[in-house]
C-alpha cells in the first residue's frame, strides 16, 4: 500500500484539483493523508469535503508548525508501507503510483526517482536509469546544488527509511527537502532510478522566503552533523555549498555576511574547489558581486538550453 501525504497551508486555489488528480490513478492499493496545517484559508474546508466524498482521504488538522511537521504528522499516521510526497499546489501524473510501485517491488528498492514537468511542460532531464549504486555521488551532487534529479516530488520511499530523516527545525523554510534526501542518502539505501515522467509540478506560486544568515548558519549546523559520519568524504562537498551560499549573499546585496560568518566558518579553501569559486573567493566583494551575477547568468543561459 502506498501512502501519499499532501502538507496543506493556505493553498485553497489549487488543493482540490491535487486531490483529484490522486484520486483517478490507475492504482488500488493507496490512501491520501492530507495534513492541514493551520492554514487561514479555506484549505481545511476543502480537504474535509475531499474526504467526506472519498474514503481514500483521511484529513490530519494540526496548528501551524511547518512543512517539515506536517510531513512528519502525515507519515506518523501512515498505513503504507510506501510513502510518496506531493505539494498541495501540485499534481501527480496519470500512472505515477503504479510506475513508481512496480519499480519499487520489482527491484526491492527503498526509493524510485523519476522525473517531473512543470505546468508549462518543461520536463527535468533523466540522468541516471536503473540502479544507482553510488548514492555517495548523488550526496555530494546534493549539497553542492548540482543535482538535476528530483528528491522529494517525483519519488517513491519505503516508508521505514525515512526515520530520523523527518526533524528538520520549522525555521529552515528553504532546502529542507534536500537535508531530508541526504539523510535518507546517508544511509545507503538501494535507489532505482526510471524515466518516466511522474510529478507535475507547478511554477510561479508566491512565497514569502527570505534568505537570512541566521537561517543559513542553521542549516550549515544541521547539514554538517548529517554528514558527520563520513566527514571526511564529503568535507569538500560541504565547503562548496557555503561558498555558493555566501556568493548568493553577495549577489543579493549583502557582502557584509562574509565577514561576519563566512570568512572564520570558511577559512582556508581545500583543494577539489572549482576555479570560479576559489577566484570569487579571493576577490574583493565589490568585485565578486559582478563575476557572481555574470556567472549565474550564463550558468541559467546554459540550463535554458539543455
Amino acid at each position: 500500500m502506498i501512502s501519499i501525504v499532501i502538507p496543506v497551508y493556505n493553498k485553497a486555489d489549487y488543493i482540490a484539483d491535487c486531490i483529484e488528480s490522486l484520486l483517478q490513478q490507475d492504482f488500488e492499493a493507496f490512501e491520501v493523508v492530507a495534513v492541514d496545517d493551520g492554514s487561514t484559508d479555506d484549505s481545511g474546508p476543502l480537504c474535509d469535503r475531499a474526504a467526506e466524498a472519498d474514503r481514500r482521504v483521511r484529513v490530519i488538522h494540526t496548528a501551524n508548525a511547518g512543512v517539515t511537521a506536517a510531513r512528519r504528522r502525515g507519515v506518523e499516521a501512515a498505513r503504507g508501507e510506501y510513502i510518496v510526497f506531493v505539494d498541495a499546489d501540485d499534481r501527480l501524473m496519470p500512472g505515477a503510483l503504479r510506475t513508481l510501485h512496480d519499480a519499487a517491488t520489482a527491484h526491492d528498492a527503498d526509493e524510485v526517482i523519476g522525473t517531473f514537468c512543470t505546468h508549462d511542460d518543461t520536463r527535468s532531464p533523466v540522468v541516471h536509469e536503473g540502479l544507482q549504486t553510488d548514492t555517495d555521488s548523488m550526496i555530494r551532487d546534493i549539497v553542492t546544488g548540482k543535482n538535476r534529479f528530483p528528491v522529494l516530488w517525483a519519488v517513491i520511499f519505503r516508508k521505514t527509511i525515512l526515520d530520523g530523516c523527518l526533524d528538520t527545525p520549522r525555521e529552515i523554510i528553504e532546502g529542507e527537502d534536500l537535508l531530508m534526501q541526504t539523510q535518507v542518502l546517508m544511509k545507503q539505501p538501494r535507489v532505482w532510478f526510471v524515466g518516466n515522467c511522474v510529478y507535475r509540478y507547478t511554477l510561479g506560486v508566491p512565497n514569502t522566503r527570505r534568505h537570512t544568515l541566521s537561517r543559513e548558519q542553521l542549516y550549515d549546523t544541521l547539514l554538517r552533523e548529517t554528514l558527520k559520519p563520513r566527514w571526511a568524504l564529503f568535507c569538500t562537498a560541504f565547503t562548496l555549498h557555503q561558498l555558493k551560499h555566501c556568493e548568493r549573499f553577495i549577489a543579493e546585496g549583502q557582502p557584509e555576511v562574509r565577514q561576519q560568518y563566512y570568512d572564520q566558518a570558511i577559512g582556508a579553501l581545500p583543494s577539489g574547489i572549482p576555479l570560479f569559486h576559489r577566484v570569487a573567493w579571493h576577490l574583493p566583494t565589490g568585485l565578486s558581486q559582478y563575476a557572481i551575477r555574470l556567472y549565474k547568468a550564463l550558468i541559467r543561459i546554459k540550463q535554458h538550453n539543455l
